[in-house]
C-alpha cells in the first residue's frame, strides 16, 4: 500500500491487528426475528472437518464459503441467515429467520435449515437455544403481569429485566425444555436494528460461557476426596518428622510419591480451572453490557447468575488455590526432610572418616 507521507514501511502484521477490531461483527438483522443458537465442542479432527460441512452448506445454496483459515463466517441463505464462529475448545452456528409466528417458540429458526445438513454436524452440544424477538403488544408491554410470559416456558419461574437502556425486556427461565432447547423471549420496546443482533448475541454468549465455566465444577467435586486424602497424608509425614527415631528415608520417598500425585493433579486440571475463571469472568462482562433494570417480582438474569454460578466457581478457585498451597507445603517439607537426611549422611560420612 502506498502513502501520501514519507514514514516508515508498515509492519508486518500492521493491517490484519488493525482490522481485529471489526472481526466478529454483529448482524444488521430486521426485526421481529426468531433465532436458533447452537454450540458445540469440537475435536481437532472435529475442526478440520466442520470447515467442509459449511462449505457443502454454502455450495448447496450458491453462497461463497468461508476461506480455509477463517474463525468466523456470516452469510444469507435463501429463508435464513447465519452466524458460525471457532473458538479453541467450541463452536458456534446461530440461524436467524425473519418475521414471528403466533407462539413465539412454535416454529423455530432451525426449522429452515435443511435436516440431513443438521444431522451429520459433528461434536457434541453444549449449549443449543431459541430465541424470540417480538414487537410489544398491549399484553406483553405490561410487564406487571407475567401471566402471559408464563406460559411459554411451560409455567416455570421467569427470570428477566428490563435491558439496552429500556429498549427491551428479556425473559427466560434457563432450563432445558421439552424440544431439548432452552428459550429466550425479548419483548421489543423500541430496539434499533443493529441492537436486537447485539443483544442476540449476548444472551447466547452468557448461555455458553456459564456452561463452559461449570465444566470445572465436576471435576473439583470429584478432586475434593483426593484433596483431603493427601492433606491427611501430608500432615501424618511431617508429624512422624517431629520424632526423633522416625526412618527418614523412608519418610521421604513417601513425600515424594505424594509431590508427584499433587503435581499430577495440578497439572491435568490446571487449564479447566483457569478456563473456568476466564469464562466466568466473561460472564460478568456481558452481564455489565446488558445493562440491567429490575422488573418488579422476578429476579435479574444478574442474581440468578451471582446466586447460582458464583458459588461453583468459587469452589473451583478454591479447589485449584488449595491444590497449589498443598504442593507447596509438600516442597517445603520435602527440602526440609532432605537437609536433615543430608546433614545425617555428612556427620555419618565425618565418622567414618575419624574412624579410618
Amino acid at each position: 500500500m502506498t502513502t501520501v507521507y514519507p514514514i516508515p514501511e508498515n509492519h508486518p502484521q500492521r493491517f490484519v491487528l488493525h482490522n481485529e477490531v471489526h472481526a466478529r461483527s454483529s448482524l444488521i438483522l430486521g426485526l421481529p426475528l426468531r433465532a436458533t443458537h447452537l454450540a458445540l465442542s469440537r475435536s481437532g479432527e472435529e475442526k478440520i472437518h466442520e470447515r467442509v460441512h459449511l462449505g457443502q452448506l454454502c455450495e448447496r445454496f450458491g453462497v461463497a464459503p468461508p476461506a480455509t483459515d477463517a474463525d468466523h463466517f456470516s452469510a444469507t441463505f435463501d429463508s435464513f441467515q447465519l452466524r458460525w464462529e471457532q473458538h479453541g475448545e467450541f463452536s458456534t452456528y446461530t440461524f436467524y429467520v425473519q418475521g414471528v409466528e403466533d407462539k413465539p417458540f412454535s416454529s423455530p429458526a432451525l426449522k429452515k435449515v435443511p435436516v440431513d445438513w443438521l444431522t451429520s454436524l459433528t461434536g457434541k452440544i453444549l449449549i443449543a437455544a431459541h430465541a424470540t424477538i417480538l414487537p410489544a403488544t398491549n399484553t406483553l408491554n405490561t410487564i406487571a403481569n407475567l401471566t402471559d410470559i408464563s406460559p411459554h416456558f411451560a409455567n416455570n419461574p421467569i427470570i428477566g429485566s428490563t435491558v439496552t437502556g429500556g429498549a427491551a425486556n428479556v425473559f427466560t427461565d434457563f432450563r432445558i425444555h421439552v424440544d431439548g432447547f432452552s428459550r429466550f423471549l425479548i419483548v421489543d420496546q423500541n430496539l434499533r436494528t443493529e441492537q436486537g443482533a447485539r443483544l442476540l448475541h449476548r444472551l447466547f454468549e452468557i448461555e455458553v460461557y456459564r456452561v463452559l465455566a461449570l465444566l470445572a465444577f465436576p471435576i473439583a467435586r470429584k478432586l475434593n476426596p483426593e484433596l483431603k486424602k493427601a492433606d491427611k497424608q501430608l500432615y501424618t509425614i511431617t508429624n512422624a518428622m517431629t520424632q526423633s527415631a522416625g526412618n527418614d528415608t523412608k519418610l521421604l520417598d513417601e513425600l515424594t510419591v505424594l509431590a508427584a500425585e499433587i503435581e499430577n493433579h495440578v497439572s491435568s486440571n490446571h487449564l479447566r480451572f483457569a478456563a473456568a475463571d476466564a469464562y466466568y469472568n466473561l460472564v460478568e462482562r456481558r452481564l455489565l453490557d446488558l445493562r440491567e433494570v429490575r422488573i418488579q417480582g422476578i429476579q435479574t438474569i444478574g442474581e440468578f447468575m451471582n446466586r447460582r454460578l458464583e458459588p461453583a466457581v468459587n469452589t473451583c478457585r478454591s479447589t485449584s488455590n488449595r491444590f497449589r498451597s498443598l504442593s507447596e507445603r509438600v516442597g517445603n517439607a520435602s527440602q526440609l526432610l532432605r537437609t536433615r537426611v543430608d546433614i545425617i549422611i555428612e556427620r555419618q560420612n565425618q565418622s567414618l572418616l575419624s574412624s579410618m
